[in-house]
């Protein structure tokens, strides 16, 4: 399969994506919003971002497959390509007013993540990698955090309400004393593209869904970092815990999260 006019077209389409996303940010007060449980937000600059991304991959690649959080799966069959989406990940401080939202965006096939991309609008960092393509940041390689502990540099830890804050609880105490610091910006997508940008050492949280970390997932292994076999045990449809981490510090994260 070809990922190189893949590759190409999800730059232009992530950043269009993210231009009608901030026209709902910059004009929250009109914002259509409902809850989808506990912590869990939804509006139509969601679904409406989704759907203007699953059109336009439609339309170039109709041969591949789409699963995003708003509108689900397509018919998907073994070898084929699939596209992986987020519309806005961090939708609580979206609807927030807060700018820690961005859009997902990976392709994956043949159970590996091929490339990825995460578009932050309002702070203008567009994080791209993959194989094959060198990881990215605005179109500018990345560097690696230098820390060799974890308490060497500051951790991002992630939570859902779908498992029990006990799960949460002792890594995050672990962490803490082992020497660490703890960091949270809401987007699991994000925080773990500080991880391959070198703004933190490493990222770990209890459960997480595919389209919230998939398309960072490709940046980070793109960098060179180390992170778990997110796919494993159908972790596409399921979701996995996930640990990303500078090399150094890997293992002693790993250890901590299953304390």
């Amino acid at each position: 399969m070809d990922l190189a006019p893949r590759y190409a077209f999800c730059h232009g389409l992530i950043r269009d994506a993210g231009r009608l996303a901030q026209g709902y940010f910059r004009n929250l007060g009109a914002l259509t919003i409902k809850s989808k449980g506990l912590q869990d937000m939804a509006s139509e600059a969601d679904l409406n971002t989704e759907l203007l991304i699953r059109g336009r991959l439609a339309e170039a690649f109709a041969e591949d497959a789409f699963l995003g959080e708003e509108t689900g799966a397509t018919a998907f069959a073994s070898g084929q390509g699939i596209w992986v989406v987020d519309p806005i990940d961090g939708t609580q401080p979206f609807v927030s007013g807060l700018p820690s939202w961005c859009v997902s965006i990976a392709f994956v096939c043949n159970g590996v993540v091929q490339f990825g991309m995460v578009y932050a609008p309002e702070r203008d960092e567009l994080f791209a990698g993959g194989r094959g393509f060198a990881a990215t940041l605005n179109g500018q390689p990345v560097s690696r955090h230098p820390g060799k502990s974890l308490a060497e540099g500051i951790t991002g830890m992630g939570y859902s309400t779908r498992i029990a804050p006990e799960r949460f609880l002792r890594p995050f105490e672990g962490l803490l004393r082992a020497g660490g610091m703890f960091y949270r910006d809401v987007s699991g997508a994000l925080n773990l593209c500080y991880v391959a940008a070198g703004r933190l050492l490493g990222y770990f949280e209890p459960h997480i869904n595919a389209w919230d970390c998939l398309g960072a997932v490709a940046v980070i292994e793109a960098a060179g970092l180390r992170v778990n076999d997110f796919l494993a045990n159908d972790g596409l449809t399921r979701g996995n815990p996930i640990i990303a981490a500078v090399p150094e510090v890997y293992d002693e994260l790993l250890r901590i999260s299953q304390l």
